[in-house]
């Protein structure tokens, strides 16, 4: 799918293509649309990070609160969303023996007791070892910062699942750094307008998702 073609898709059409851009989370979709046309991925990107920048932190907490747990009973119970399965089975995550699932199972027990939310890391970028040294890692890390480095995770997710939905071409473009600030500087200089936020999301936008998918 090209840009053009992205821009020529109307309301329901847009939604239910970028649905799970934001995992489990089609109102962010839902908002973006309104800033058709897109000149790129970098400028559609831009409004999916803009939307999330512009939340309150309860908010911000409710986005990661949408994704699953890595190798967690929703691997188990086959209920992971498409992406996140193929992001997963990618870091070797879907098949661990039982000591490293058992292991990795507490860590995010012990991670979600810390902070509130699960652990969250782009996956594609990962493998298993990765994953548990930046579980370990992170587990020590105060809560804003912590809440920063796993909103910079659903970032790099946003571009890596935006990627796999456009252009061939687009494969070779880095995942954003940092908290996209940057980018958001860009898009402020060309005068593209920031997304409102969405009191539905203050909460935990997964309760809040019905409307839209219907």
């Amino acid at each position: 799918m090209d840009m053009k073609k992205v821009n020529s898709l109307d309301f329901p059409e847009f939604v239910s293509v970028f649905r799970n851009v934001v995992e489990r989370c089609p109102l962010v979709a839902a908002a973006v649309w309104s800033h058709r046309p897109f000149s790129g991925l970098e400028d559609l990107e831009n409004h999916f990070f803009a939307f999330i920048d512009a939340l309150p932190k309860s908010g911000q907490e409710g986005i990661l609160r949408c994704h699953p747990d890595l190798a967690g009973r929703d691997v188990l119970m086959g209920r992971l969303s498409d992406e996140s399965r193929r992001e997963q089975s990618h870091a070797g995550l879907t098949s661990l023996k039982t000591h490293d699932r058992l292991r990795l199972l507490h860590l995010n027990q012990e991670y979600r007791k810390r902070f509130g939310f699960p652990f969250v890391v782009a996956a594609l970028l990962s493998d298993r070892a990765t994953v548990f040294q930046e579980l370990a890692r992170r587990m020590h890390c105060q809560p804003e910062s912590e809440l920063r480095t796993a909103l910079d995770e659903v970032k790099k997710i946003i571009h890596l699942r935006l990627i796999d939905l456009l252009d061939s071409h687009y494969f070779g473009v880095e995942p954003p750094q940092g908290r996209g600030s940057e980018r958001r500087q860009d898009a402020s200089e060309r005068g593209d307008p920031a997304p409102q936020a969405s009191s539905d999301l203050e909460d935990d936008p997964h309760t809040h998702t019905k409307e839209v998918e219907n």
